[in-house]
């Protein structure tokens, strides 16, 4: 999954499609095998089915493991994530459970590996591996898009943008954007028109006694893709957008015209910034503290009750500023 489910009733679902589906395939494979075998059929063709079936069965019920990112350990996930109503508090929960879990695996992995088989204890450690790195990055790109919820491009985009004219060279670009701004690429307008972005990557290509005479409108189509988006675009779209495409920068482009530009520098930093100041998104219903309606107020963050006096949210932190 590219991104992650909105709600934990859907997570539950999907994750649990997967073992489901293996054992359907399992039993249709298995059925067939028994005729097969039963009727005298061919051999290999009773072989293959046996083994399909055999494999299914085993990919389902390691698929069930409750170690997260594993289906199971999504089912596991989506259960706490509805119990609690906080995502990122059972990612955590989950991450720690498939990171013991993975540890015992290497642990029995290399037991094996030094008492008896090699290549079995192989397997193991590297499962135990593959559990541990998955549910790390699994937890991060959770991290990742509970911090950008809610941000759009426009939030984040630089406004005022440096544009350059296709028909200056290459030595002015260097001398005159490149060494004086910090700016990676740059777009190329010529009458309000956007004719794609000129790199530093771009630049290096030219060899250096070139670049008094040539032009920046012949390292155009040598520089990265031009990706234009709008301001409404997610923060968390824009990432997925800058990854898939492999570019560093999206123009922001409104009724033809260029309004700003986003960086994977610009993300960065939302990312470090806000999630050192714990700026996250809460739940979307947060829990009632069962107080009296009038010895109650809402939180400036979250929406959820705060007793009367108190400096501090009961369910999301956030300092209460007096009314």
């Amino acid at each position: 999954m590219t991104e992650e489910p909105q709600d934990p009733r859907l997570e539950v679902k999907m994750a649990a499609a997967g073992p489901l589906m293996s054992f359907l395939i399992a039993a249709i494979l298995g059925g067939a095998w028994y005729v097969s075998q039963t009727g005298r059929g061919s051999v290999p063709v009773t072989a293959i089915l046996g083994y399909g079936a055999l494999i299914n069965a085993v990919l389902g019920v390691f698929n069930l493991v409750p170690a997260f990112p594993l289906d199971g350990g999504r089912v596991f996930r989506g259960s706490l994530w509805k119990r609690s109503g906080n995502l990122i508090s059972a990612t955590k929960t989950a991450t720690r459970i498939s990171e013991i879990f993975s540890l015992l695996m290497m642990f029995g992995g290399f037991i094996l590996i030094i008492v008896s088989d090699f290549v079995d204890g192989i397997w193991i450690v590297v499962l135990g591996w593959f559990i541990k790195s998955g549910a790390e990055t699994s937890l991060r790109q959770t991290l990742i898009g509970e911090t950008l919820s809610g941000v759009t491009v426009g939030d984040i985009m630089t406004r005022n943008v440096y544009t350059i004219s296709p028909d200056i060279t290459i030595d002015q670009l260097i001398s005159d954007y490149f060494l004086v701004n910090r700016h990676g690429g740059y777009p190329v307008v010529r009458d309000g028109k956007i004719l794609g972005i000129v790199t530093l990557q771009s630049v290096r290509g030219i060899p250096k006694e070139s670049r008094s005479s040539a032009k920046v409108e012949q390292v155009i189509g040598h520089a990265e893709p031009m990706i234009c988006v709008k301001s409404t675009l997610s923060a968390l779209d824009a990432m997925h957008k800058m990854a898939r495409e492999r570019v560093g920068r999206l123009l922001v482009v409104e009724n033809d015209l260029l309004v700003g530009i986003v960086t994977r520098g610009d993300l960065m930093r939302t990312i470090q910034a806000r999630q050192e100041l714990g700026a996250t998104r809460q739940p979307a219903i947060a829990p009632q503290i069962g107080l009296p309606r009038d010895q109650t107020m809402n939180c400036m963050q979250c929406g959820g009750q705060v007793p009367v006096g108190s400096r501090f949210c009961p369910q999301c932190g956030a300092r209460q500023e007096k009314s």
